[in-house]
């Protein structure tokens, strides 16, 4: 007898599970284009108009390279994606796939992992998000409190750097401070003896305490996960639209970033050498490529609507394949144009390309960015929530979780609703009390050990049914995958311990659910069972 913790979820199950049209099902409504839509909103948004900061600091100039070695264990991993979303079109992405390939115990931990991905990756988008609509705000010269517009830490941070640039402004009135009792309060602050600057940050700032401790709240980055949160529950082909006239947007802003920043390209900032191209080495550029990864997360949660296609078959590979080499390229042509217009010392964490282009003077690009970059944040939003969801409702569906709650169907809009409010409130209050980059290491680490299982999946698939009909075939199996595994596994290495400690935690909970729950409640285990 074969040990239950590893049953497979039989094919046939799965394909009459997917032929599956009933009232309690999710509702087929989706074409090429819409998934194409689908990862290019999920794709192109946080890696471009956020993530390219923080790779730079990595990898200098050479962020051009780090972007191709990310796409590349992408594209790898795409095609093993591409392979499993049109042999076995459900709800579920990875988690599904492992079900059947590598049994109920690997599915369940990268079911867990995807949440990691998913939930954390929305409230990490719904930071950024917040991060430029306070730009935004501020080039129309509004403001938002210190301990509204950030996070705790975040606001501690940022008044840091406004004491910082105030007390250089108080030196030298001509640098563009208009609010001389701004600076007299600055230089106040600053006379103290022996100061504390995150006392000096919490007093400027005004932040309220709660059982005296200081209070910071992204107001911004909880509203916008709520709003996109009531747009999922209305429906699956609203939220597609949605997306879609987004995706138009962003993709336009993108292209003019490119265009217009091409002119301002300096070859200095590039660097004549490969001392000054790649400042630390290819460690440098490998580790760049493991932080800005999460660039590249979302184009696997096409998968996660297969339930909701119409000809899944045909069109979740052209989705999947299609919205990967788009933004890829996108992204390169975005990097260089970065690291061509602003020395990579000097490039800006929170919004790189907007403080690029107003560092050259041009406020209306830096404003026409900046919208942008909330269209795109936006859709990301949209897409990683709804990836959440169906990989939760796929689970609830085999008995891993509540039934009842899980895979609830709204009767008019035929979207798992109940799921839906639970994981968006989540994400709004992560998002509004966690730093971004610390949300965005846990997103990449997840999302590459759902990357490595999927390749290995369809190495062990191929070999246990390779009989199965496969509309789209990954070539050069087992060289495709096992490249898919080698990169992405090397990129989990460059992210460090601690985010390994998170994942590791994070997985030790989602085994003690599994031990307590959904073990005894598993379909595939209770058919088992019952044919004994």
């Amino acid at each position: 007898m074969s040990n239950p913790l590893f049953k497979k979820k039989p094919m046939d199950m799965l394909l009459r599970e997917a032929a599956d049209t009933g009232e309690h099902t999710l509702k087929r409504t989706l074409g090429p284009l819409s998934l194409t839509a689908l990862g290019v909103g999920a794709v192109i948004g946080a890696g471009i108009f956020v993530m390219t900061g923080l790779g730079a600091t990595y990898a200098g100039p050479a962020l051009t390279l780090s972007f191709i070695v990310s796409g590349f264990g992408c594209v790898l991993a795409g095609l093993c994606y591409a392979e499993f979303a049109a042999m076995i079109p459900l709800a579920g992405s990875a988690y599904t796939y492992a079900y059947a390939a590598l049994g109920e115990l690997l599915a369940w931990i990268i079911g867990w992992d995807l949440t990691l991905e998913y939930a954390m990756g929305a409230s990490t988008v719904s930071s950024g998000w917040s991060n430029h609509f306070v730009e935004l705000l501020q080039i129309f010269h509004l403001k938002m409190p210190l301990w509204l517009a950030y996070d705790h830490w975040t606001a501690l941070a940022t008044a840091e750097n406004i004491i910082a640039r105030a007390q250089v402004h108080a030196a030298d009135p001509s640098l563009g401070v208009t609010s001389k009792l701004f600076v007299e309060r600055v230089a106040q602050v600053l006379a103290v003896p022996s100061p504390d600057l995150l006392r000096q940050a919490h007093d400027l700032v005004g932040a309220p305490q709660i059982f005296g401790f200081d209070f910071g709240f992204n107001l911004p980055a909880f509203v916008i996960a709520l709003i996109i949160t009531a747009v999922l529950v209305v429906g699956i082909k609203e939220s597609a639209n949605f997306n879609a006239t987004i995706v138009v947007i962003k993709v336009g802003v993108v292209l003019f970033v490119i265009i217009l920043g091409l002119k301002y390209v300096d070859s200095a900032n590039i660097g004549h050498s490969w001392a000054e191209f790649a400042p630390m080495g290819v460690g440098g550029i490998w580790k760049a490529a493991a932080y800005i990864f999460f660039a590249y997360i979302g184009f696997d949660a096409v998968s996660t609507t297969a339930q909701e296609a119409k000809n899944p078959q045909r069109d979740l590979p052209i989705g999947i394949i299609a919205s990967l080499v788009a933004c890829t390229i996108l992204y390169i042509l975005v990097a260089f144009v970065l690291t061509g217009m602003v020395p990579w010392k000097s490039i800006n964490i929170e919004a790189p390309l907007a403080v690029a282009f107003l560092d050259h003077g041009l406020r209306t690009a830096s404003t026409v960015i900046t919208a942008g970059a909330l269209a795109g944040l936006t859709s990301v939003m949209l897409v990683m929530l709804l990836g959440q969801t169906r990989v939760l409702y796929s689970m609830a569906n085999d008995g891993l979780l509540p039934r009842k709650f899980f895979a609830a169907i709204h009767p008019k809009f035929r979207t798992p609703y109940k799921t839906t409010i639970l994981v968006g409130l989540l994400a709004a209050i992560v998002g509004s009390i966690t730093p971004i980059d610390q949300l965005g290491k846990m997103v990449n680490i997840g999302t590459l050990l759902a990357f490595v299982i999927v390749c290995m999946a369809v190495i062990v698939l191929r070999r246990t049914n390779p009989n199965q009909p496969r509309p789209f075939r990954t070539p050069l199996v087992p060289l495709i995958p096992a490249l898919g595994v080698a990169i992405n596994v090397y990129m989990m290495v460059n992210l460090g311990w601690v985010n390994w400690a998170r994942l590791v935690i994070w997985l030790v909970i989602g085994l003690i659910v599994y031990f307590a729950y959904s073990r005894h409640h598993s379909r595939v285990q209770q058919i088992d069972r019952n044919s004994m």
